[in-house]
C-alpha cells in the first residue's frame, strides 16, 4: 500500500536562482529532528520522489525541506517552480539516524554542513534537546559564495537568545568574505584556526561532531577530526564523529 499523501503547499522561498525552500501542510508521522523525509510529484504515469531532510521541529506544523535545483533532475527544477496552494506528495512515513539520541553525551557540540545539508541541524537547534545537552553548540557552515549563507534570520535568533553558548562559523570558498572563514572546514581544523576563531578546543574527552554535507567534505573533515583524536561513532562503539552524507 502506498505511504504517498497529497500536501499543500505553503510557501515556497526562493533564496537564489538554485536554493530554495518549501513549506508544506500534511498530515504525515511524527519525527525526530534531523530525520528526513520525502517529496513528490507526478511525472509521466508515477510519482518520482527524493529524500529531504527537516528543517522545521518536530513540533512545528508546517514542514519545511531546503534544497538545490539540480540541472536536468527529473524533481528539483519542478519543486523550485511550485507556487502557494499547489498539491505536493510527501511519504507519510519518515527515515534517518541522524538524531540527537544516536549522538554521546558530551560538554561541546559541533555541527559541520556544507550547501542545504544545514537543514536538519536547524530542525536539531530548533528543538530542546541540544540545548539541554551541550553548554557550547558550534554551527559550522560551509558554501561557495556569501549569497548561499541562507537562514541568517533563524540563526540569528539562536545567537540572541544563547549568545555565551552558540557559535555560528561561516566559510565561503570561491569569494573573499570579510565575515566569514576562507577555504574549506578540514583545513581550519587541521591548522588550527577553527579552534583558534571559536575559542573552544576539539577534544575527545569532550567532544561531539555530527557531519552532514557533501561527501568529500565529510570524509576529509573525518580525516581532519581523527588528527584530533576523535574518532567514529558506532552503536557498538561509542565515539565522536557522527556522520550523514547528504547526496
Amino acid at each position: 500500500m502506498s505511504n504517498w499523501i497529497e500536501g499543500k503547499v505553503v510557501r515556497n522561498r526562493h533564496w537564489t536562482e538554485m536554493l530554495y525552500s518549501l513549506s508544506i501542510e500534511a498530515d504525515i508521522d511524527p519525527f525526530i529532528a534531523g530525520q528526513y523525509g520525502r517529496l513528490g510529484l507526478n511525472i509521466g504515469d508515477q510519482i518520482v520522489g527524493r529524500p529531504y531532510s527537516f528543517v522545521n521541529a518536530p513540533h512545528e506544523s508546517t514542514h519545511e525541506f531546503y534544497s538545490i535545483t539540480v540541472q536536468d533532475g527529473p524533481l528539483s527544477p519542478r519543486l523550485y517552480e511550485l507556487r502557494e496552494s499547489d498539491p505536493v506528495w510527501i511519504d507519510r512515513r519518515v527515515n534517518g539516524f541522524f538524531t540527537l539520541n544516536e549522538v554521546p553525551d558530551g560538554r561541546d557540540i559541533w555541527m559541520f554542513a556544507t550547501g542545504t545539508a544545514l537543514g536538519p541541524f536547524l530542525s536539531i537547534l530548533k528543538s530542546g534537546e541540544v540545548w539541554s545537552r551541550f553548554e557550547n553548540i558550534v554551527l559550522v557552515h560551509a558554501v561557495r559564495h556569501a549569497r548561499e549563507l541562507s537562514y541568517r534570520d533563524t540563526i540569528r535568533t539562536f545567537e540572541n537568545r544563547h549568545p555565551e553558548r552558540f557559535q555560528m562559523i561561516p566559510f565561503v570558498s570561491r569569494e573573499p568574505a570579510g565575515f566569514a572563514m576562507p577555504g574549506r572546514i578540514p583545513a581550519a581544523i587541521l591548522s588550527g584556526r577553527l579552534e583558534e576563531k571559536t575559542g573552544i578546543e576539539l577534544d575527545p574527552a569532550c567532544s561531539q561532531a555530527m557531519l552532514c554535507g557533501n561527501p568529500d567534505m565529510v570524509a576529509d573533515t573525518r580525516s581532519a577530526l581523527k588528527e584530533k583524536g576523535l574518532k567514529k561513532n558506532l552503536r557498538r562503539s561509542p565515539g565522536q564523529i557522527t556522520t550523514e552524507s547528504y547526496w
